[in-house]
């Protein structure tokens, strides 16, 4: 019995998945906002730990903390730690502050800038907006309604209206065909996917959902650029890094930073230096000693 209740969960959110993402409120429609959830539902399945509680408070309260970079910077020096999601199954909303991996930390930077803007102050408000953030359908948190590929990510949370992809003169910029297939083809390297070998075919279905798709990317070249060629990209923007590695669309994400030196740097949660830092090595030379990376994407985050 057991194995059939989760096998018709794990089937309602392929459904949800794969549905056209529900448009966010607009000041025309203040009441538009789709599957709303109560906070103090959402924060009964949570894990955090009493210093996330804290933290997370103490964030939402100091008002010097006030733009995504601001806030990123925040976490610089905490330890890179990967896989920081695959902790419970049945899946759950997973808030640790202190342990971040490339995506992880762009999640809690969005999620935590948000809820501010949201004027929100409680650990269960920040929850809600991770919530939002992090999977397609977030009433009901699921391995398979997390957005696994950046390519997801971006897509859902502009539809959501929480991002915006920067636009860069043409001049400037090329497409690549992005085909998703890392996930489906290497599940013995997912925790939680290899103990759930049924969920591998509903994985490989938004991976073909989501793949034939042309993005438009800065190429590695034109990063060297200043702001007079490419300043539409604002300090604070995330970073997606564009790659060439079979099966997948980006292989890293981060911040930009406009250094003093004029040129594009990248705060991000670094498996190089095993934290989060601050690049000193400009976003032009970072990519320059990636072997498949071939140029970026950004995207704003939308204020209110």
């Amino acid at each position: 019995m057991r194995q059939i209740l989760s096998l018709l969960l794990a089937l309602w959110c392929v459904a949800a998945c794969q549905s056209k993402p529900l448009p966010s409120p607009t000041p025309d429609s203040p009441k538009a906002a789709p599957r709303q959830v109560a906070p103090d539902t959402i924060l009964a399945g949570a894990v955090y730990t009493a210093a996330d509680s804290v933290e997370v408070e103490a964030i939402l309260r100091d008002e010097s903390l006030t733009s995504p970079l601001s806030i990123a910077r925040h976490f610089i020096g905490r330890p890179y730690v990967a896989y920081t999601l695959e902790v419970a199954d049945p899946e759950r909303i997973v808030v640790n502050l202190r342990e971040l991996d490339c995506t992880t930390l762009v999640e809690t930077v969005v999620a935590l800038y948000l809820t501010k803007q949201e004027k929100g102050t409680t650990l269960a408000d920040y929850c809600k907006q991770l919530a939002r953030v992090r999977y397609f359908a977030p009433s009901v948190p699921h391995y398979l309604a997390r957005q696994h590929y950046a390519t997801q990510w971006l897509e859902s949370n502009t539809a959501k209206g929480l991002v915006q992809p920067v636009t860069l003169p043409a001049r400037y910029t090329a497409k690549r065909v992005m085909q998703l297939g890392y996930m489906s083809q290497h599940a013995d390297n997912y925790k939680i996917l290899s103990a759930h070998p049924e969920w591998v075919d509903s994985i490989a279905r938004l991976e073909r959902q989501y793949s034939g798709k042309a993005a438009t990317y800065l190429p590695e070249q034109y990063a060297a650029l200043g702001k007079s060629a490419i300043g539409a990209i604002h300090d604070g923007d995330i970073v997606f890094i564009v790659t060439t590695k079979a099966g997948l669309d980006y292989s890293h994400l981060g911040f930009a930073v406009w250094g003093k030196d004029g040129r594009l740097h990248l705060l991000n949660a670094s498996s190089l230096h095993h934290k989060v830092v601050e690049e000193p090595m400009t976003l032009y030379q970072y990519l320059q000693k990636q072997r498949s990376a071939i140029g970026l994407k950004t995207a704003k985050i939308l204020a209110k």
